[in-house]
């Protein structure tokens, strides 16, 4: 499973790719940062984050995407900037039917790190071991991202599986039924 993590941000939004499943190695794709001028109108910022995340969907070609779920912030308007950003990648793998899942930052830390408070060195050093990286990525922002892609793949291949699992047994179990049901009619005919 590959897996496109973004860390949503209007100045700088971390994208990662993260290719593995549960019980393999995982590996680092690609990492890196996207960063768009304080100057520059609102829209031409989102149109800049659209281009280049339309741009690693198409050369890395995710399975899935996972974004930071915005939560509320004393700075509203930093979280405006945030929401927004949210929305482009949210949007992007909805024009290609990807699954797209919202990760808090509690649940990624504690994915990573195994502490849902953990704090960002703790978050990226982990990215690192995990990831077998030599050097940490570089923003927080970039390992971040690395962080939610990490935790979809850890979660989602486990979610996915458990809902295979599921629906494997709801058929067994209908088919058991209907086979009842068939023998019911079958002897009724017979008498």
């Amino acid at each position: 499973m590959r897996v496109m993590g973004v860390d949503p941000g209007l100045t700088r939004c971390g994208l990662g790719i993260v290719e593995g499943d549960l019980g393999k190695p995982l590996r680092m794709i690609a990492v890196g940062v996207v960063r768009t001028p304080t100057t520059d109108d609102p829209a031409m910022r989102l149109r800049a984050l659209q281009i280049e995340i339309d741009e690693w969907m198409a050369r890395y070609e995710p399975d899935a995407v996972a974004v930071e779920r915005v939560f509320a912030k004393a700075n509203i308007k930093g979280i405006m900037g945030t929401a927004q950003a949210s929305a482009v990648p949210m949007l992007a793998a909805a024009r290609l039917g990807l699954p797209v899942v919202l990760h808090t930052p509690t649940e990624v830390k504690a994915a990573v790190t195994g502490n849902g408070r953990a704090d960002k060195a703790q978050v990226t050093a982990m990215v690192t071991r995990i990831l077998r990286l030599d050097t940490p990525p570089r923003p927080a922002d970039a390992a971040d991202a690395l962080a939610l892609a990490i935790c979809q793949v850890w979660r989602g291949t486990a979610q996915n599986r458990l809902q295979q699992a599921v629906t494997a047994q709801l058929a067994q179990q209908r088919s058991t039924r209907d086979q009842k049901q068939q023998d019911q009619k079958q002897k009724a005919g017979s008498r």
